[in-house]
Parts: C-alpha cells; structure tokens; sequence
C-alpha cells in the first residue's frame, strides 16, 4: 500500500521498539515510522513515538487508539513519561475532538483513569536506522 492516500496519526506511550512492532502487524497499516515526536506548548519535547499511515476503509481510528491504550500503560502516570508520554498524536486541529471522544469511550474497558492525551502534533525525527524495524530483526519468535 502507498502512503500517499492514506491517514497518519501518531501514537506515543511505550517504547517506540515495540509500538512499531504492534502497529507494523496490522492489516490496513501501510507504514510504521519509528522515532520521536514533539507536540505543541507544554508537549515542545521529544519523546518516543510512531507515526501510523494507515487506510480507514481497512482499519478505523477508534481500533487503532484501543489498541494503543491496551499495548501500553495508558493509566500509569509513572517517573518516565517525558521519554514516553502517553499520547495520540494528531495533524488536524479538526481531528482532537475526535480522538477525546474515543478515549472517553473506551475508558470503560480499564479500572483506572486512562491518562494518554489527544496532542497536536508539531514535529517528527525517524530514529537511527540501526533501529529501525528492531523487534523483527531481533526477535526470537
């Protein structure tokens, strides 16, 4: 699948080694970018984070985020959020009350507060390629 006709979003919480992995494994995900994203205001940091191109027709946002909410830990407000903030991060300011709408949704389906944030995505930097594709080069599966 080309990316050029496909939706990105981004997604932050864990380490970006294994988020590509889960997102890479998906039908209707065309690409998986691996790297660091910094949002806006008091998100004009990097932190670990993919970028997902992803076909809508295939596979729907609100998949998407739940998957991301429940391959890490979207309640845990723990001492390494700066290197892994909790976070979709999206390109439209159209898209934020959206994505509210599907975290306060599937908020039902965890005991504890979901902390992740909707965040404008300002920037991304790709990691270095030694990196790249990582669980899949050195996993033992």
């Amino acid at each position: 699948m080309a990316i050029m006709n496909m939706q990105k979003i981004g997604f932050g919480g864990g380490c970006h080694w294994c988020t590509e992995a889960v997102f890479d494994s998906l039908k209707g995900v065309a690409q998986v970018k691996q790297g660091y994203i910094r949002g806006y205001n008091k998100n004009d940091y990097f932190s670990e984070a993919v970028l997902v191109y992803f076909d809508p027709k295939i596979i729907l946002l609100n998949d998407l985020i739940a998957i991301h909410l429940h391959t890490h830990n979207s309640t845990s407000n723990h001492s390494f959020r700066k290197k892994y903030r909790s976070a979709v991060y999206y390109h439209d300011g159209s898209e934020h009350d959206l994505i509210k709408t599907i975290l306060n949704g599937l908020q039902k389906e965890f005991k504890n507060q979901i902390i992740t944030q909707p965040i404008l995505f300002q920037e991304f930097t790709s990691s270095r390629a030694q990196l790249l594709n990582y669980y899949w080069l050195y996993s033992t599966i």
